[in-house]
């Protein structure tokens, strides 16, 4: 079975973009806000991946769904296939997670995660089958367990109320992450303003710079790792969604052991839509 930890992993793994669905305890009637996302994905230049997002974000609970996958020369090479969800709650504070779930897959296997929360603690994680490399990890305790955000749901940004949403306040921030086995931190600092131009959105978007630090269940000797810890070369740019007064992803750029993989939004839309929902917690 493929670590899916690795090199094909990651850039697929950043692909992840929030959306939502609306809905309170039941039924609801509500404003969302429909999404859809198209990104490529290349590396040193090449185009290697393409993911597509879709879904609805809404005043109370959002729903992310993102499916992603190798193309081309790389997908001979290695025939990767993702698909990730999350669910939560969209409060002033910020975001709650309460589900979230992904299923990675290649030409020799596939592992689904799932993973349970409450207001952002985890409940319970299911990894099938389960790793086997687990000498030489950093344990994950159970306070690595709290107050953290699934890989999906990290990339739901809110912004300060009052705070423009371009400018330092999208960007300043520190994003503690647990995948269900790897607790690491993320932490962007604004840079400036860039405009750009994509199908469904043309405006002004953040410039972040953004560093990884690993903190638990990951290898101590993990030449990977440490490759990422010192990486300076990380960037992101995030755009803005008005009503839920959020930032997203529309492109990341980073450096990796391989060279320099990009991931590009080439269609970015937000449209209002009334809708019902349900959702479970």
């Amino acid at each position: 079975m493929t670590d899916f930890k690795g090199k094909a992993r990651a850039p697929l793994l950043t692909l992840g973009l929030v959306l939502a669905v609306v809905a309170g305890p039941g039924m609801a009637s509500a404003r969302a806000d429909e999404f859809r996302a198209r990104y490529t994905v290349s590396l040193i230049g090449f185009p290697v991946g393409e993911a597509v997002a879709a879904g609805s974000l809404g005043p109370t609970t959002y729903r992310i769904d993102l499916s992603a996958k190798l193309t081309g020369v790389a997908a001979m090479v290695a025939n990767v296939k993702l698909a990730l969800t999350a669910t939560g709650a969209l409060r002033r504070s910020g975001v709650a997670p309460f589900t979230y779930a992904t299923t990675s897959a290649n030409s020799q296997g596939s592992r689904t995660v799932r993973m349970s929360l409450d207001a952002g603690n985890v409940k319970a994680v299911e990894i099938f089958p389960p790793f086997e490399d687990k000498e030489g990890r950093v344990p994950v305790t159970a306070a690595n367990k709290r107050n953290i955000l699934d890989p999906a749901t990290a990339l739901i940004m809110a912004v300060p109320e009052g705070q423009p949403l371009v400018g330092p306040a999208a960007c300043n921030r520190t994003i503690p992450v647990y995948d269900g086995y790897v607790r690491f931190d993320v932490t962007l600092h604004y840079v400036g303003v860039r405009n750009v131009a994509v199908d469904g959105y043309s405006g002004p978007v953040s410039v972040c710079a953004a560093r990884y630090m690993p903190v638990s269940g990951h290898k101590r000797d993990s030449k990977s790792t440490k490759f990422m810890a010192e990486n300076r070369d990380i960037e992101a740019w995030l755009a803005p969604i008005e009503r839920a007064h959020i930032v997203v992803p529309i492109h990341v750029a980073l450096m990796t052991l391989a060279g320099t993989a990009v991931i590009d939004a080439i269609e970015f839309s937000v449209e209002p839509s009334d809708l019902t929902a349900t959702t479970t917690h």
